[in-house]
């Protein structure tokens, strides 16, 4: 299983390149995390028994008739390394947090990006 994860974290490391590849690839709360224009834009994590996606709340809320099959709560998502992987939902699921990001930005103003 382990390879299956690790499969699945580099398909997110991917979907994020691909959508936001100005993003900054950074490590908070102890997991990966993708910075974009100062704000968190989505963490990931492999665990024993599925891959957690954590897109904030407004992340989930935008997903919730989407997210229906899987475990979620107000900030995260689990996919089940038993269960295909729905890299599409999860393509969507970033997309919405790239342009939520990115319509924040000038409300934010001049915020440096994160290091």
């Amino acid at each position: 299983m382990a390879d299956d994860a690790t499969a699945r974290l580099e398909q997110i490391r991917g979907i994020v390149r691909e959508q936001a590849p100005d993003a900054i690839e950074v490590v908070s709360y102890g997991i990966p995390t993708f910075d974009l224009l100062g704000a968190h834009l989505v963490h990931f994590a492999a665990f024993k028994h599925h891959i957690g996606l954590f897109p904030t709340a407004s992340g989930i809320a935008a997903f919730v008739s989407a997210l229906a099959p899987y475990k979620y709560a107000k900030g995260s998502v689990q996919f089940p390394h038993n269960r295909p992987f729905p890299v599409d939902l999860i393509a969507q699921i970033v997309q919405f947090r790239v342009d939520a990001v990115r319509a924040a930005a000038p409300k934010r103003g001049s915020k440096r990006p994160f290091k």
